[in-house]
């Protein structure tokens, strides 16, 4: 009889013990990103800087009362339905808070009109870079981390008549971004003095595109403008143009830059390669960013992988001011992204989270830039230029 009263003491004393972390509750984030599609080699990188969040987060203390937990969804970057269906798991099947994604700007639309707005769950894409996504209705619940193309469309424009290119043929994938990106490139290289001697759509999917290439290359230009992606319709339509022999100079917009699109097509035709992506500016927040990407033996330099290691910083830093719940969780993401407040840079969650508890602000200063939203939830951003050397993308600098 002692022996039991004992034990049950014993077991009372524990219980009493582990009951603070049985009623800690853990944060759930979504990352939902291309893992299968067009883009699918380019997704891992950015979904791995988003969770290295989680690490950093775990190892200073957790969120809240608990720990900040992921859980993936693929978009597929071209099927909506499938997108929204990844999404809608994620929101109620899987109870996350906030979403960082979607990854490509159709999907991306598709996700906030069908889940995200009517959930009310807040979403930053670290990659959604298309202009439609500036306009949408979505009651402040939409943001991105990434520049939009309307204005990498202007700054390509300027820097390929900066090289004395008078006249240029574009094709874009048939979709938001890839629309909305040569809209802007277009009007933007007339405005600069430049010909645009076809502007040509293409399907993504399509095994042949020599129908289009004959449209484009019967405008004239020996400079071809390829806004897709590197291992979707980007790859076979940059293929096709090397064999038909019509281009000499072949651009790429950031869809298109990744090592992955040279494969299978002759490194000495593509050579010189020209293309844009945004890039990380010269502060703080990068320097120590790459320190922390390759301490966890991460590419920092990865596209999208800085911006999506924001968004999930951002998401975190709104819910340890807001609580666990979505509801104002918009609002905290403006408040913990903007002046004024105790600067916050990558890694440093103690230091936030012992700020906000105190009840203070902070104004976290990321990887990809300061992320001061405007009312459409964009950001300024840098674009880099980039080219083909030696069978690879090599960076030559920021542009102007």
């Amino acid at each position: 009889m002692r022996q039991y009263q004992v034990a049950l003491a014993t077991i009372a004393a524990l219980a009493v013990t582990a009951a603070p972390a049985a009623f800690a509750e853990d944060v759930k984030l979504g990352v939902l990103l291309a893992y299968t599609g067009p883009l699918e080699a380019m997704a891992p990188p950015i979904g791995e800087a988003a969770q290295l969040v989680g690490t950093h987060v775990n190892e200073q203390g957790g969120i809240l009362d608990g720990q900040l937990a992921f859980v993936t969804g693929d978009d597929t970057c071209t099927d909506a339905t499938s997108a929204s269906n990844a999404a809608d798991r994620l929101v109620n099947s899987d109870n996350v808070t906030a979403i960082v994604g979607a990854m490509c700007s159709g999907v991306t639309i598709a996700v906030a009109n069908t889940v995200g707005v009517p959930g009310g769950v807040a979403m930053i894409s670290p990659s959604a870079t298309s202009p439609a996504v500036t306009t949408l209705a979505d009651n402040d619940l939409l943001f991105r981390t990434a520049p939009s193309d309307a204005y990498q469309g202007d700054v390509m424009a300027r820097m390929l008549l900066g090289k004395g290119i008078e006249d240029i043929a574009i094709t874009y994938v048939n979709n938001d971004y890839g629309k909305g990106f040569a809209d802007s490139l277009a009007a933007a290289f007339a405005a600069g003095g430049g010909d645009v001697t076809a502007n040509v759509a293409h399907e993504e999917g399509k095994a042949d595109y020599r129908a289009e290439l004959g449209t484009l290359a019967a405008g004239g230009s020996l400079n071809l403008v390829i806004l897709a992606y590197a291992t979707g319709s980007g790859q076979t339509v940059l293929r096709q143009a090397v064999e038909s022999g019509d281009f000499v100079t072949f651009v790429g917009g950031d869809g298109m830059i990744g090592d992955e699109l040279l494969t299978g097509i002759d490194a000495g035709a593509v050579e010189g390669m020209i293309g844009t992506k945004p890039g990380t500016p010269d502060i703080p927040g990068a320097t120590i960013y790459t320190g922390l990407a390759s301490a966890a033996g991460l590419d920092p330099t990865a596209i999208f992988a800085p911006q999506a290691y924001d968004a999930a910083f951002i998401l975190a830093l709104a819910i340890e001011k807001n609580g666990n719940k979505r509801d104002g969780l918009s609002a905290a993401i403006r408040d913990v992204a903007s002046a004024p407040g105790e600067v916050i840079l990558p890694g440093e969650w103690a230091k936030a989270k012992a700020a906000i508890d105190a009840g203070n602000d902070v104004n976290y200063e990321g990887a990809s830039g300061a992320h001061e939203f405007d009312e459409n939830g964009d950001v300024p951003g840098l674009i880099l230029e980039m080219t083909v050397t030696g069978g690879a993308f090599k960076e030559v600098g920021p542009l102007m």
